[in-house]
Formats: C-alpha cells, sequence, structure tokens
C-alpha cells in the first residue's frame, strides 16, 4: 500500500523520492539566486536578468534533443547523467566571478534542468503502467512541493544571515542534493533503449502538429505561474489594502494545496476523456481566482483584502491542480510508447515559454488595465481550457488511441 506522502514501494517511490531530494535544492536555488549572484558572483541585476533569460532560452532548446537521448540511450541512465551536471553547474557557482562565466555556468544549469525533466518523465512512463501514471505523477508533485518548502527553509536561513559564507553554503547543499538524486534515480530499474526505424524523422514530436497544438495550450494555461510569484504579489503591494503579509500567503497557499491534496485531485483523471474534464474545470477555477483578485481593488479594510487574496489563491491553486492533472495524462497518453522522452521534452518546454513569455504579457494587462485584465486573463483560461477537449480529439485522431483510454482503429 502507499503511504499519505509517497507511492507504494518500488519504482514509484525511488522516482519520489529522487525528486525530493533535487526540489530541495531548487527550493534553496529559488529564494537566495538572485541575490547570491548580486553579492556573492559580482553581477548586476541587468547581468543576472539576461544571463539567465539566455540560459532558459538554450535549456527550452535543448528539451526535445535531449528526450530523445533518453529514448535512445536509456532513459536511467540519461537522468542520472543529468542529474550529476546539474550538481556540477551548480557548484560552479561557486567559483564564478564574470559575467561570461556566469552565462555558461547557466546555460549548463538550464539544459541539465530541462533534460532532467524529460528523463525523469520518460523513466516514469517506462517504469509505471499507463493507468498509474497520472496518480504517479500526482505524488510526485505533491513530493516536489514539500521539498521545495524545505528547500525554502534552507535558503531562508542564509538570507537571515546574509553572508557570503551562508550563501555558499546553501548553494553547496544544492549541489548536493542533485548528487542524492542522482544516486536515487540510479537505483531505479532500467528502461528499455527504443530503436529508431529507418527512414523515421529523428524528433517525430516535432512533425506531430496535434500535440504541439497540445503544448501551445498546456503553455498558456500555465502562465498562473508568474501570476503567482509575480503578478500576484505586486499587485496586492500596489492596488489592494491589504497588509504585506498576505503576499507570502499566495506561495503558502499554493505550496500547502499542492502539498496536501495534488493526489486526491487526480484520482479522478483515469483517461482522456477524464483529463480534457479535469482541464475544462481548472479553466474555470483559475477565472474564479481571477475575478476575486480583481475584487481586491475595491475599497475594503487590510483584513478584508487579506482573505479575499487567500480566497483567490485557493482557487488559483484548484485550478492548477485540476489542469496539471489533465495535462500529465494527455502528456503520457498521446505520446508513443518509444518516444516518450522527445514528447516529454517537448510538452515540458510549457515552464520555460511560460516564465519567459508570462511577466511582460501580465504585467501588461494586469497591471496595466486594473481589474478589466484580471478578467481578461481569467477569460483567456477559460477559453483555453475549452480548446484543449477538441485538440485531444484530434490528436486522437491521428493515432491509435481514443479519448477514453481504449484502443481506436486507425
Amino acid at each position: 500500500m502507499s503511504s499519505k506522502w509517497l507511492p507504494a514501494a518500488g519504482a514509484g517511490r525511488g522516482l519520489a523520492l529522487a525528486q525530493l531530494a533535487n526540489a530541495v535544492g531548487d527550493g534553496a536555488f529559488v529564494v537566495t539566486s538572485a541575490l547570491f549572484f548580486t553579492r556573492v558572483v559580482g553581477l548586476s541585476e541587468a547581468e543576472v536578468g539576461l544571463g539567465l533569460t539566455v540560459a532558459w532560452l538554450v535549456g527550452f532548446l535543448a528539451g526535445v534533443p535531449l528526450g530523445n537521448l533518453a529514448d535512445r540511450r536509456g532513459a536511467r541512465g540519461v537522468a542520472v547523467l543529468l542529474a550529476v551536471s546539474t550538481a556540477v553547474s551548480v557548484s560552479a557557482f561557486l567559483f564564478v566571478r564574470s559575467f561570461p562565466l556566469f552565462v555558461i555556468a547557466a546555460i549548463a544549469y538550464a539544459c541539465s534542468q530541462t533534460g532532467l525533466t524529460a528523463a525523469r518523465q520518460a523513466l516514469l512512463a517506462g517504469l509505471i503502467a499507463p493507468a498509474e501514471r497520472t496518480r504517479i505523477r500526482a505524488f510526485l508533485q505533491a513530493t516536489v512541493n514539500g521539498g521545495l518548502a524545505v528547500g525554502a527553509l534552507a535558503g531562508g536561513v542564509a538570507l537571515k544571515f546574509d553572508t557570503e559564507a551562508a550563501y555558499l553554503t546553501v548553494f553547496a547543499l544544492d549541489g548536493v542534493s542533485f548528487l542524492l538524486a542522482a544516486w536515487l534515480l540510479h537505483r531505479v530499474p532500467r528502461v528499455a533503449v527504443s530503436v529508431r526505424v529507418a527512414g523515421e524523422p529523428r524528433l517525430a514530436v516535432l512533425r506531430d502538429r496535434p500535440y504541439a497544438v497540445l503544448a501551445l495550450l498546456n503553455s498558456i494555461m500555465l502562465l498562473f505561474m508568474p501570476l503567482l510569484s509575480l503578478i500576484g504579489p505586486l499587485w496586492i503591494v500596489t492596488r489592494t489594502d491589504a497588509p504585506s503579509w498576505a503576499v507570502a500567503s499566495l506561495m503558502i497557499v499554493n505550496t500547502l494545496g499542492v502539498t496536501f491534496f495534488q493526489v486526491r485531485v487526480a484520482r479522478g483523471v483515469r483517461d482522456l476523456r477524464t483529463a480534457t474534464r479535469a482541464i475544462r474545470y481548472g479553466g474555470v477555477a483559475m477565472l474564479g481566482a481571477c475575478a476575486v483578485f480583481a475584487v481586491t481593488a475595491l475599497d475594503m479594510n487590510s483584513w478584508a483584502a487579506a482573505a479575499t487574496v487567500v480566497v483567490a489563491s485557493a482557487l488559483l491553486t484548484l485550478g492548477e491542480m485540476k489542469a496539471a492533472s489533465g495535462a500529465w495524462e494527455i502528456s503520457f497518453g498521446l505520446a508513443p510508447a518509444d518516444k516518450q522522452g522527445q514528447y516529454q521534452g517537448f510538452f515540458g518546454t510549457g515552464p520555460a515559454i511560460a516564465r519567459m513569455l508570462g511577466p511582460a504579457l501580465l504585467t501588461t494587462v494586469v497591471l496595466g488595465w486594473g481589474p478589466i485584465g484580471w478578467i481578461a486573463v481569467g477569460a483567456l483560461f477559460l477559453g483555453t481550457s475549452a480548446l484543449t477537449g477538441p485538440a485531444v480529439k484530434w490528436a486522437a485522431r491521428t493515432r491509435a488511441v481514443s479519448v477514453d483510454g481504449s484502443v481506436a482503429s486507425v
């Protein structure tokens, strides 16, 4: 039997423990990276922004080739290699003190991270039965949030001391966490290597138009990420009467919500039909969250404003969990069994796209248009979620699968 926090003993639990290890490192990185790069590495804020933008752009382009490498050379071995390379690139930050070297290390880090994500997904697809993949993926997501919280606490200690030694220690621990993840990944079983058929395109996913449309729709739904981490906090501080601590409630509600309820929310997702329904519900919840955020612009006392922010955050978190559950089922269910690495690498570019394009777009719409901007963003989520169903049916018609998960005639 599975525990409340981890899958049953076996491959799923091994993947969850590896995910927990590197999530701790990611949490520490997110909390401390900006100050580390400016105060320890000695870069300007503009240099940090430019360097990371370039790095994640290259990482975005590397996702599919590295996922394909996992298909052809073995998902476990590639995942272990990329976890080690992530540890090496993080450790490199401890020594670089110039902008060019920082960019090189950041590119190595971004490519390793995007490739590791694709390889881990291919490993999950190869080790877990199709009917169980979304449930196990939900466990992994809950584990990630728990690990991020622990890592954020470690980063918070460094921020409290605000010394070079504290930042160096946190980054060193970050590197160690990825080495631990590599060791844990090495302990899970191997996955069979796929062989490319003669004449078959090397990166077939790039020619799969229905899947590309679904990946694009998923990228739009993932705009909730900068909404939660950047736009929401800016809105609270500049447009509402809520106290400043209400900003922290966004991440607290989200982290706790996903950690405790993601597995439960994902239980109803069993095939492509239930996946599209979950995404529709996610779009409705996100529209509701945006409408509640819009209400916070009204004249109300600080406690009422703070309570309204918490409600909005809860709705946004519910939308995230619903949409994520559906997206996992779709990404696995419509990918050929022998090409899970490259397909997951392609679908996994969504977060990078949302992080690259979301801040500028959402800042203009929400902070520029005010409450009307919130409603427009909510309508975008709702419309995107509604389009997912027809796109899934289109994709299902092009391969031997039906929306209810049964084999279709072709």
